[in-house]
């Protein structure tokens, strides 16, 4: 797919796209935001925007100087500008004839299969009604445990979940470079990857690519996109503009992640990213060989031992001897029953779980590969 034929777009904005150097929402930027989108609109290129902001124009409202450090304060202050936020981008939205929605979102919303699908459902019916979904993690109300960790990340998950044909994360810096440009002035902007995981390690530690480690949530999302086969652009916030250019095939000036060939799809997109792991099973040299070369399914013989506590039908990482994951997929068994059959061959493990006829702990078609 070329620049000229995206269709469908998720812009994300970061927080430090929105602040205000005073403090609050940077109105400004929202009204920027809102005006391209209306252009990309007026060209036939459909948007979704992942915003942050929340936290920012709660602590405007509140007259706060510092971040609250608690989760709860944190809560609070994004519960205050939640409705600030979605209200900025509505007014601005309304001025050139567009309606906009709210759709918070919890790592729980995309965690099970049925509530996946009900999301995707109705981001579309949004999306069919010509109007511009306004997403965000639904912050007042996530645990750790159940939370995205970063815009990024969501909006890379979201950009999966609607099909779309690209990927633009915003931010405070021109993309990837050679080396950390505030140190090293030979340092180059790179305009294309083709392969991630060969820039991953750049961008992790002292030196790094950009010297921040909002790199790495970046090149995270930057993978799953690709792998979902959506090319992803990071792109500094002050060519914005420049994302009008689309339509007519000429890319703004960032860094363009190229998508993956082989690309996940459908289901196996959630058993990859989007649904919560319970557990992991680790597998011998042989088993790992026949899932990661072979294309096969996994067996219980090839099963050395298995950790965490899962019933039929959940999500449980694959991990070779060297403890590293090379898949996820839906077991068939629990972990109890795959405690009692590990190393087994199918026909003693008939006899001793009656209502288990297959063949199979992860079935393939319900596995995703986690390795190149």
């Amino acid at each position: 797919m070329t620049l000229s034929e995206v269709r469908r777009v998720v812009l994300k904005i970061g927080s430090s796209s929105l602040n205000h150097p005073h403090g609050g929402l940077d109105e400004q930027a929202i009204t920027e935001i809102v005006s391209v989108v209306a252009a990309l609109k007026e060209n036939g290129v459909e948007c979704i925007i992942v915003s942050s902001g929340a936290v920012a124009a709660g602590m405007g409202q509140l007259k706060l100087q510092a971040r609250p450090r608690d989760l709860a304060g944190k809560q609070a202050v994004a519960a205050v500008g939640q409705g600030v936020l979605i209200e900025m981008y509505t007014r601005n939205l309304e001025r050139h004839g567009i309606v906009g929605a709210q759709v918070l979102l919890s790592r729980i919303d995309l965690a099970q299969s049925s509530h996946y699908r009900n999301a995707q459902n109705t981001l579309e019916k949004l999306l069919r009604l010509q109007v511009v979904p306004i997403i965000n993690e639904n912050d007042t109300v996530a645990v750790d445990e159940l939370c995205f960790g970063d815009n990024d990340t969501l909006s890379a998950l979201v950009a999966g979940l609607v099909g779309a044909d690209l990927l633009v994360i915003l931010t405070d810096v021109d993309g990837l470079y050679t080396a950390n440009p505030k140190k090293d002035e030979s340092a180059q902007l790179i305009k294309e990857v083709s392969e991630v995981s060969a820039v991953e390690s750049m961008a992790s530690g002292a030196g790094s690519l950009l010297g921040t480690g909002g790199m790495v949530t970046k090149l995270r999302a930057a993978k799953i996109a690709t792998r979902f086969g959506i090319g992803m652009l990071l792109l500094n916030f002050t060519r914005l503009r420049e994302l009008t250019f689309l339509t007519k095939g000429q890319g703004p000036e960032g860094t363009y992640f190229q998508p993956l060939k082989h690309r996940l799809a459908g289901r196996k997109r959630w058993i990859a990213y989007a649904g919560l792991t319970e557990g992991s099973i680790q597998v011998d040299d042989g088993a790992a060989k026949a899932l990661v070369k072979e294309g096969k399914s996994l067996l219980a013989k090839g099963i050395i031992a298995a950790e965490g506590s899962w019933e039929r039908k959940e999500i449980v990482r694959i991990v070779n001897t060297q403890g590293e994951e090379i898949a996820r997929g839906v077991v068939e068994l629990s972990n109890d029953e795959v405690q009692t059959v590990k190393g087994m061959h199918s026909e003693k493990i008939h006899q001793l779980i009656a209502d288990f006829d297959g063949e199979e702990v992860v079935h393939r078609d319900n596995m995703t590969l986690m390795v190149d």
